[in-house]
């Protein structure tokens, strides 16, 4: 159960002796209330048992793009970083015969 609105009543009753700073206090229940749909979706995937962080896709990226474009002092084009994460990943996924045959990429979802 997602009881992002109590949260948010809570640290809005804390008495001021409690709180460092006002201003990070007003950014946490702001950032709760902007984010409820995503923390929803959150307590829905952890009791589903899937995954919640972004570790894999942030790997992905490094692995994709990040050691190829940003370690070797290379300038890119967004074009030319996405052609090359595009090409880089058929490879890494030994999926570049299917698509140069088919024109088409399977996808599967791990969770």
């Amino acid at each position: 159960m997602v009881l992002v609105e109590q949260a948010s009543e809570l640290l809005r009753q804390l008495p001021e002796s409690q709180i460092k700073n006002q201003e990070e206090l007003l950014h946490l229940i702001w950032y709760l209330e902007k984010n409820r749909p995503l923390i929803l979706a959150d307590e829905i995937r952890k009791q589903l048992g899937l995954r919640n962080s972004s570790n894999q896709g942030e790997n992905a990226n490094d692995l994709l793009v990040a050691d190829r474009q940003k370690n070797n002092g290379m300038s890119w084009s967004k074009a030319g970083s996405v052609a090359l994460a595009s090409v880089t990943a058929l490879k890494r996924n030994q999926e570049y015969q299917h698509w140069f045959k088919n024109h088409t990429l399977e996808f599967n979802l791990i969770a």
